[in-house]
């Protein structure tokens, strides 16, 4: 069994070898690497395929899907961890026999090292700024307070239990083993909101957590990260947490900003890209996408 057509309808952080094995299981292989303008412009590059390759920028809905009718596959260059958070419109897929295929944990440690190093920067105040503490300070003592415990998470709290750091977590479920693995220490969102000199989200696509409440506890002094690709609270809350006291917050990817106007502040900082994405990533990336598409194929 082969792919007759296959489409990658916009950049999919694919590399050469990769793009030439794709190659071995289709008769016909594109790779577009410019960002689609709308939704008629990636019906028109699937055209007639009946596979295709999508990252999570754009929207495939049954808008597009309901116009490719030979459509049978979609490889996910990206994670997909729930039909919820997809953008992908999984539902009408699989109502309509379109295989879709996602992967995940790929690109893990790239955001453990950008949570530490963002972090070790603001303690040390080499970023341009007085020092978050007042006086330069170790990760070593910090009590930080991670959002989700799924590997993104886990490589966080990795990072900085190797230096020292104090590490506690929110999740809707417990993760008992790994408490008794690592000595996590688990707290209700609201505990640990107010413990935590440091919050770091993990949480999944759409998932927000924070609003008047949890703003009003979080209080001055704190440092939020972010590496989700969508926000993971309240804007306008957020908004007014930016105007405390030596309040902090560090997004890698303007997905999850949250805002372009907070690009403008001193107390913000963009990386502008998902910190996941490295090199070693987009190996990893390209192997697990190509296995779930020669599992397709029963290869």
């Amino acid at each position: 069994m082969r792919i007759r057509k296959l489409v990658a309808i916009e950049p999919v952080n694919f590399h050469a070898e990769g793009r030439e094995e794709v190659k071995n299981y289709c008769d016909e292989v594109i790779f577009y690497d410019t960002e689609p303008k709308d939704a008629a412009e990636i019906t028109e590059r699937i055209g007639d395929a009946d596979a295709i390759f999508v990252s999570y920028v754009n929207p495939i809905g049954e808008d597009i899907l309901s116009k490719c009718p030979n459509l049978k596959y979609i490889g996910m260059c990206c994670s997909l961890y729930s039909e919820a958070s997809s953008n992908v419109d999984i539902r009408y897929a699989r109502e309509h026999g379109i295989v879709v295929k996602g992967v995940k944990d790929y690109g893990d440690d790239g955001v453990g090292e950008f949570v530490l190093s963002n972090l070790i920067r603001r303690l040390h105040g080499v970023d341009g700024f007085a020092p978050f503490k007042g006086n330069e300070y170790e990760v070593s003592g910090v009590k930080v307070g991670i959002l989700g415990m799924g590997a993104s998470a886990q490589m966080v709290a990795k990072g900085l239990t190797a230096f020292g750091g104090n590490v506690f977590y929110y999740s809707r479920t417990r993760k008992s083993e790994i408490e008794e693995a690592c000595g996590y220490q688990y707290l209700e969102l609201h505990d640990l909101l107010r413990e935590c000199d440091v919050i770091c989200s993990c949480l999944s696509k759409n998932v927000s957590l924070l609003y008047k409440k949890e703003f009003e506890i979080l209080g001055e002094n704190k440092i939020l990260f972010n590496s989700a690709l969508s926000p993971f609270f309240d804007v306008e809350e957020m908004d007014q947490w930016l105007e405390k006291e030596n309040t902090w917050y560090i997004c890698d990817n303007l997905m999850g900003l949250g805002k372009e106007e907070y690009l403008e502040r001193e107390n913000v900082f963009c990386e502008g890209k998902c910190s996941g994405m490295t090199w070693q990533a987009e190996e990893r990336l390209n192997k697990k996408v190509i296995e779930n598409m020669k599992d397709y194929l029963g290869i």
